[in-house]
């Protein structure tokens, strides 16, 4: 059933046509880079923070301009990466790498909503207080991110 849901979503016309188009797959590909690039770069500087730097800075600050822009690079990343998936369906899940980076993926969303959810909670817009969980939190994003590049990367080389 998996092999001909995957050979469906490869044979479909979208998918067929990016295949087969000399332009469209590589600017597809340029969007899911561009998604990329929003998300970690918004990613990286909040990461920093809770785990320490730029203390003097309100956390609520980081978080107002910064979320907004990652959650964008999270959706055209995933609305190219899921036209990038259909283009060779069947490579994708056979491949070790393509599995690990969605499970990646999947431990980096868990993290984001887990502090989100632990911020509403417990912690008050302190610019000068860390809390150990807050470090946790921003050392396994960084982590974990920085994976989901590096195994997205070596789908395309093995």
């Amino acid at each position: 059933m998996a092999a001909e849901l995957l050979a469906g979503i490869e044979g479909s016309v979208l998918a067929t046509a990016l295949r087969g188009s000399t332009w469209v797959y590589p600017l597809v590909n340029a969007g899911h880079i561009i998604g990329i690039a929003l998300l970690f770069g918004a990613i990286v500087p909040v990461d920093l923070r809770l785990i320490g730097v730029w203390r003097e800075v309100p956390l609520a600050l980081f978080l107002r301009v910064l979320v907004p822009v990652a959650a964008a690079g999270l959706a055209v990343a995933a609305v190219f990466g899921l036209l990038l998936f259909a283009a060779n369906a069947k490579d994708y899940v056979a491949s070790g790498f393509f599995l690990a980076k969605m499970a990646m993926l999947a431990l980096g969303i868990a993290n984001a909503l887990t502090f989100h959810a632990l911020r509403r909670r417990h912690v008050p817009d302190d610019p000068g207080r860390d809390f150990s969980w807050q470090r946790l939190i921003g050392a396994t994003s960084l982590a974990v991110w920085l994976a989901v590049i590096v195994l997205g990367r070596l789908i395309g080389y093995f």
